[in-house]
């Protein structure tokens, strides 16, 4: 592969890449830009001067987004859209998302220095709050922009108590003028997202790149419940309604469900738990957690679901607890375009580059998108499959390799309706 001409520069995305990474900089290569943080505004500023460098326009709208647009011979034609997102989690790594936006401008700034322009318009977007970690519901700003946020979105607040409506003010945004910034039916034509696979099965078959073929479809509930705090040392055992114990034994149920088919894609997690009071000598009243179950097949997926939601009654009514179960995302699996895939095969195979195909666990900007127009994504092998991790690694050699397929991808794209 070293003796593979790319068209893209691979030197100046590399130092776009060092050089954001220094934004919310934790340990030697970690980052932490939460979602319309500081460290998020810092990032979003820094990127849009990229974007201006490299031809484009470049704007923040009332969701947080940052929007690049680089115009074409048909002004009002659909868009081909590009992105990703810049935000990270508390604990992260310098590629997840940051790829695909600054593959998405290396896209375009090759495009300008070779003098190319696009039938349609092409935008580049770096999207607020995919993540979801600071008000627990990620994919924000895309599903701002298509007009698919729901009602109680404004008031959800993070852990210091800071609303996503204040957050968004504080960010400079007006969330009275969002209409402003949602796109009408019809206007974004196709979607394309670069992204380090977050996964191990590309390093596992010596892969630099991959073709996704679908996303999982994600289920995120919280998890209260309700017991009777009393003495550590004075209720004895059978008296006890312990609400850490209930929650404890549901997410050992969780595992089990999920684990039972090792075959099977299904995946199952509790990343959040809360204790209250939270004292060691005190029985645990109040226990607040977060599931996370995937699968690609969704009626698998409602099952695991209908089993788990018993599982927790049971639990409950065995201590003697009450609970609540809250909703927050329901996504079903969404599967890439077979026109696209196909033109992304093409694009690897003019390279002399193999590239298998693979579902992607994790969820994308690209999932919301899917439900407006046709979508692919490209994934790039990361090290032991780490991510969400200041571990978290791919090689520059194996991002730039990614972004010349979307480079080629797009470029079979911008003369052809897709």
């Amino acid at each position: 592969m070293a003796t593979l001409h790319l068209n893209i520069s691979s030197e100046r995305l590399e130092k776009r890449i060092a050089e954001l990474a220094k934004i919310g900089q934790i340990e030697e290569t970690g980052v932490c830009r939460l979602a319309l943080s500081k460290e998020d505004k810092q990032a979003v500023e820094t990127v849009k001067q990229w974007m201006t460098e490299a031809g484009m326009t470049a704007r923040i709208d009332h969701f947080g987004n940052l929007i690049g647009r680089l115009e074409g011979k048909k002004p009002d034609a659909p868009v081909l859209m590009i992105g990703s997102h810049i935000d990270s989690q508390p604990y992260g790594g310098r590629f997840d998302g940051t790829i695909g936006v600054l593959g998405g401008i290396e896209v375009v700034q090759t495009m300008k220095e070779n003098g190319i322009v696009p039938d349609m318009p092409i935008e580049v977007a770096a999207f607020c709050d995919e993540e979801g970690c600071r008000f627990n519901k990620g994919l924000f700003g895309v599903r701002g922009i298509l007009g698919r946020l729901e009602p109680e979105e404004l008031g959800r607040k993070d852990k210091n108590g800071v609303t996503r409506k204040q957050a968004l003010i504080d960010f400079g945004c007006d969330p009275s003028r969002f209409h402003e910034s949602e796109y009408e039916a019809g206007t974004i034509g196709a979607y394309l997202e670069l992204h380090i696979e977050q996964g191990p099965i590309l390093e596992a078959m010596d892969r630099p790149v991959g073709i996704v073929t679908g996303i999982s479809g994600p289920l995120w509930l919280t998890v209260e419940m309700v017991g009777f705090a009393g003495h550590a040392g004075s209720v004895p055992m059978s008296m006890r309604q312990d609400g850490l114990l209930g929650a404890a034994k549901v997410i050992v149920k969780l595992n089990e469900i999920a684990s039972r088919y090792p075959e099977n894609p299904t995946v199952g997690t509790v990343g959040s738990l809360q204790v209250f009071p939270d004292s060691r000598n005190i029985i645990p009243e109040r226990v607040v957690f977060t599931v996370d179950l995937r699968d690609i097949d969704i009626e698998r997926r409602h099952e695991y679901e209908v089993e788990l939601r018993q599982a927790i009654e049971e639990i409950a009514g065995e201590h003697g607890l009450a609970y609540t179960i809250r909703e927050d995302t329901n996504s079903e699996p969404r599967y890439c375009a077979e026109q696209i895939m196909e033109k992304m095969r093409e694009a690897c195979t003019e390279m002399g580059v193999d590239a298998p195909e693979l579902m992607s666990g994790p969820f994308h900007d690209a999932l919301a998108m899917s439900y407006v127009c046709d979508y692919g994504m490209i994934f790039v092998r990361c090290k032991d499959g780490v991510s969400h991790n200041p571990k978290e690694f791919s090689t520059y050699e194996d991002i730039a390799l990614g972004t010349e397929v979307l480079y080629k991808t797009a470029l079979k794209m911008i003369s052809t309706s897709v």
